[in-house]
Formats: structure tokens, C-alpha cells, sequence
């Protein structure tokens, strides 16, 4: 375990690139162990997110409460996670980023265990209301974390692992939750995900570095990274393809049933598939990052939106169908690690306001993708929304070539003109 290597760095004026020297040295060697024990952390934060999902009617019964309203554990708990990505970096300024990310695992552990004991709906809020803080700044340190735990170089392919956490959570927290509520209750279920997260935590004891804090974040810190040339109309163009996604993601199940035509059992299977290749392009992403930062960021929204269009207007019969719905697991897998990496290339010397920024745009997207995808589902159904989510995705991935810089490699004060 290996000390930090940087103390705090000044901040860019505003509007203006950082200059060479407040960029951080990169560490003279890698912490794979500390890698994969914040991909667990991950994991283990997404999979509690999604519990509620698989557990709705038996907590809405045990607790007297609709199932509408505890679904909005859900909802508070994805709310959280934006106020916190925004507000994390600045709060805890101060504080060795060691200590910040173990305690937002107990933080998790704690949710955990509390909602397990709920006894009325606001206990229950109030416990998801802190998963949600532990999940936004975790995942808003996430990937400036990682530029300190591998030389820069290595910095995608250590993403790609982290964010690896996302995609296997996606695969198992729902059927998981499902088969352990029914084998031994709800409560139970969120019990044995406090347990995962005690784990977690001892392996990340073991395993992080003392990482003292970088930078001078503060509220306006958010408002300078924003005005970095070249950041804001990337952001935009971020926004775009998980509007893109998750307007389509909303809507696969009517999509699969009605156009596709599969039963029940085949759509279990088929969801599990894509999960599977979600991951595997997760992992795909770690190695195709490492050659060309835009080729990545223009690939993925682009096959995506062929997969869309090609599920809504070709009559590809049920194989083809399939194969078009592994293309789009695959390519979205390598849209958070992208703009992850994306945003410490371009804000390297404040990689986690730039994390917190990516965060509450991705949540934002997930609010405003499902809402569009409600709109359009309501005017033509499935096929209307995978044909204006396929021409929107293709027209991010233009955006994205014309618009969007993309360093080819993360800087640091090692690198000489």
C-alpha cells in the first residue's frame, strides 16, 4: 500500500485550460487490488439501487403503503445521488479521499441495515435517501480515484473495471432480489446486501491508498469546469446519448413482446443476454479507449442507434432481432467508462467536480430519457420511440465527430511539451 504521491494542486482560472504544472504526477505503479475493490463498491451500491425494483409488492404490503409510493424509493434514492455528485467534491475537500469513499461504504451498509428494520415509509426514505448519497459521490470520485491508482496509461482500461461494477449489478440485482425475497422476505434481502457491503469494506481497508485531497474544489469550481473550452458542448452531447438510451430502455420489454414477438421465457432470457453483453462491452471499452478516446465516444452511440432503428424498421425475424439487441448491450457497456475517462482528459486537474458534473448528467438523462420515451410510447408505441431514439443517438454520435474535443491522452505534470 503505497502513500499519495501529490499534495493539493491550484485551480485553472476560469474558462481556461490548466496549465502544465497543476496537473498531478501519475503513481509510479498500479493498485489493482484498490481498482477492483472500488468496482465491488460499485457493484454493491447499484445492486442496493436496485433492489426496491424486484421487492416492490411484498415491502408496498409489509409496510401498508401502495406500490407507487414505494417505488419512490427509487426515485429519492437516484434524487440523492445527483446532490451529492454535484456536492461531494466541495464538501469534502479536506478530508484524505480514503476516508471519504470507505465511509461512503458504511454509509451504504447503514442504509442497508435500516431499511431492513422499517417499520413505516419515512424510515424507509430517509435510509435510501443516504444510498443515494453514498452512490453519487462514489460514483462521482469513481474515476478521478483511479487516475491515482494507475499510471495514465492505464487509466481506461482501470474505468473499465470500475464501471464493470454497473453492468454486473444490472445483470443480477433484480433477478437476484426476486429469488431472495421469495426464498426468505424482503427484509431479508437488503440484510444480505449489508453484509456484501461489510465485505466491501474490508476489502477496501486492505486494499486503498491514503489518498490526500487535490485541488481546491468549491460550488464554483462546478460553474469554471463548465466554462473549460470544449467542456459544456460535450456534456451536451453526453446528455444526448443517455436521453437516447434510456428513452429506449424504458420501453424494451413492449418493444420485445410486440416487435420481436417473444414470449415470456424468451424475454428473461433475452434480458439476461443483454446484461451479459453490456458487461462484455464494458470490458471492450477498457481496451478500444486506449487507441482512440473518439472513436469510442462516436462508436457507442452510433451502434446503438442502428440497433434502434434496425429493432424498429427492418424486418429481421427473430435472430436478427436478437443479434441487433447484443449490438446494443454491447455498445451501451462502453458509454459511462467514455465519458469517465472523457471527463478526467479534459478536466485533469479537477477530475471530481467533473465526475460530479457527469453524474447529475447521466441522472438527469435517466429522468429526462424516460419521460420523452413515455411522450413518444404514448403517440405511436414501441416502434415510434426506438425511431426517434435511433435518429437522436445517430445525431449525438455527429455531434460528437463535429463538436466534442477529445484529448488522446490523460495529461499529467510528467508529460513535457
Amino acid at each position: 500500500m503505497s502513500s499519495d504521491i501529490c499534495d493539493a494542486v491550484p485551480d485553472a482560472k476560469p474558462g481556461e485550460a490548466p496549465d502544465r504544472e497543476s496537473i498531478p504526477p501519475e503513481p509510479a505503479s498500479s493498485s489493482w487490488a484498490a481498482v477492483f475493490s472500488l468496482a465491488v463498491g460499485v457493484f454493491g451500491l447499484l445492486t442496493a439501487e436496485y433492489l426496491p425494483t424486484s421487492l416492490l409488492t411484498p415491502m408496498a404490503a409489509d409496510l401498508g403503503i401502495s406500490e407507487a409510493l414505494a417505488g419512490q424509493a427509487v426515485t429519492v434514492t437516484a434524487v440523492a445521488a445527483m446532490i451529492s455528485g454535484l456536492l461531494t467534491a466541495t464538501l469534502t475537500r479536506r478530508i484524505d479521499r480514503r476516508v471519504v469513499l470507505l465511509g461512503f461504504t458504511v454509509l451504504m451498509i447503514v442504509s442497508n441495515l435500516l431499511v431492513a428494520m422499517a417499520s413505516n415509509m419515512a424510515m424507509l426514505m430517509l435510509m435510501r435517501i443516504l444510498l443515494g448519497i453514498a452512490l453519487g459521490g462514489f460514483w462521482s470520485m469513481a474515476a478521478a480515484v483511479a487516475m491515482r491508482l494507475v499510471p495514465a496509461a492505464l487509466v481506461p482500461r482501470a474505468i473499465s473495471i470500475i464501471f464493470s461494477g454497473i453492468a454486473v449489478a444490472t445483470i443480477v440485482a433484480v433477478p437476484l432480489g426476486s429469488y431472495l425475497g421469495e426464498l426468505s422476505g424482503w427484509r431479508s434481502t437488503f440484510l444480505a446486501a449489508a453484509v456484501l457491503g461489510m465485505l466491501t469494506l474490508v476489502f477496501q481497508l486492505f486494499t486503498l491508498p491514503r489518498m490526500t485531497p487535490r485541488g481546491a474544489a468549491r460550488l464554483g469550481t462546478l460553474w469554471e469546469v463548465l466554462r473549460r473550452p470544449g467542456f459544456a458542448v460535450g456534456i451536451v452531447g453526453m446528455l444526448l446519448v443517455h436521453i437516447g438510451h434510456y428513452a429506449l430502455f424504458t420501453y424494451i420489454r413492449p418493444a420485445l413482446e410486440n416487435v420481436v414477438k417473444v414470449d415470456v421465457d424468451e424475454l428473461a432470457l433475452l434480458l439476461f443476454v443483454f446484461g451479459v453483453a453490456n458487461f462484455v462491452g464494458t470490458l471492450v471499452a477498457g481496451w478500444l479507449l486506449q487507441i482512440s478516446l473518439r472513436l469510442t465516444l462516436t462508436l457507442t452511440p452510433a451502434l446503438m442507434g442502428v440497433a434502434a432503428l434496425g429493432l424498429a424498421l427492418l424486418p429481421a425475424g427473430k435472430v436478427g432481432y436478437m443479434a441487433l439487441v447484443v449490438l446494443w448491450g454491447l455498445a451501451f457497456g462502453g458509454v459511462s467508462v467514455a465519458w469517465s475517462n472523457w471527463a478526467t482528459r479534459m478536466v485533469p486537474d479537477q477530475a471530481e467536480s467533473a465526475g460530479g458534473l457527469v453524474v447529475v448528467g447521466v441522472q438527469s438523462a435517466i429522468a429526462g430519457g424516460a419521460a420523452a420515451g413515455g411522450v413518444m410510447f404514448g403517440i405511436g408505441g414501441a416502434v415510434t420511440v426506438f425511431t426517434i431514439s435511433g435518429v437522436l443517438l445517430l445525431a449525438s454520435a455527429l455531434l460528437i465527430v463535429l463538436r466534442v474535443e477529445a484529448p488522446r491522452h490523460l495529461a499529467t505534470s510528467q508529460e513535457t511539451d
